[in-house]
């Protein structure tokens, strides 16, 4: 079995998400994606919209998604990667050359990013029609 794992923070869940995960999925038999906690995310100076949990509840009903698990911490991928026994790690491109150093311990493979969506491009989007107030 080829395992795989991703990471991200899939706040506001586009076709974007939806195509990496299914790319990613389809290069193994298995995948886990590891979500940024809320606490991590303050740490990273973002603010998702929608709560850990939630996202979190979100990708377990993706058929893609085998497994979910919590990012909390940026050195935490080595660990899961063993953990795991993961052989597999894939990232979209705009982070190219960022886990090479997991080249020691499984493949990894920068995908490319879905143009014209993303999760700051849908708040720029709302922020700018004023829906980012709306309640």
């Amino acid at each position: 079995m080829k395992k795989v794992l991703t990471y991200g923070t899939f706040d506001l869940l586009h076709r974007g998400h939806i195509r990496l995960l299914k790319r990613a999925a389809q290069l193994g038999d298995h995948l886990t994606v590891g979500v940024s906690t809320d606490e991590f995310n303050a740490i990273k100076g973002k603010k998702a919209y929608t709560s850990y949990e939630d996202r979190k509840y979100i990708l377990e009903a993706i058929r893609y998604v085998d497994e979910v698990i919590p990012e909390n911490n940026w050195n935490q991928k080595i660990d899961d990667v063993k953990k795991h026994n993961i052989d597999l790690f894939v990232m979209g491109d705009d982070w190219t050359g960022q886990f090479d150093f997991l080249k020691e311990y499984c493949e990894v493979k920068y995908l490319s990013r879905t143009k014209g969506i993303s999760t700051t491009k849908i708040k720029e989007d709302l922020e700018q029609k004023g829906l980012d107030k709306l309640r």
